[in-house]
């Protein structure tokens, strides 16, 4: 497995995680996006806040699946630390439309 993300949508989701750019990261989403966490479905804005914005989140990329739609990546943030997570990417028209992420 590659640590490359192919595709163009995943790509700017990472990279706005990873710069904190807030505007980046909602520009990357379609406007209807949905996300789930550990099988539970979440309300996206209140969870990215807390789980990323405030907190200094940061994806390290382990690997890319064939699809660059799925990866596996240490996920760290200034609330829980360090943990090996999965991110699962369903992409409309460029962008996000909804992301699964837990623990891998």
């Amino acid at each position: 497995m590659s640590t490359e993300i192919n595709d163009p949508a995943v790509a700017a989701f990472v990279d706005a995680v990873n710069s904190g750019d807030r505007d980046a990261f909602f520009a990357a989403l379609t406007p209807d996006a949905t996300m789930s966490d550990d099988g539970s479905d979440r309300d996206l804005t209140s969870w990215v806040d807390k789980e990323i914005f405030t907190a200094n989140g940061r994806l390290d990329v382990d690997s890319v699946a064939s699809d660059g739609r799925s990866l596996t990546a240490s996920y760290t943030n200034a609330t829980w630390g360090s943990m090996r997570t999965r991110w699962t990417f369903f992409v409309s028209d460029g962008k996000v439309s909804r992301f699964e992420t837990g623990q891998a």
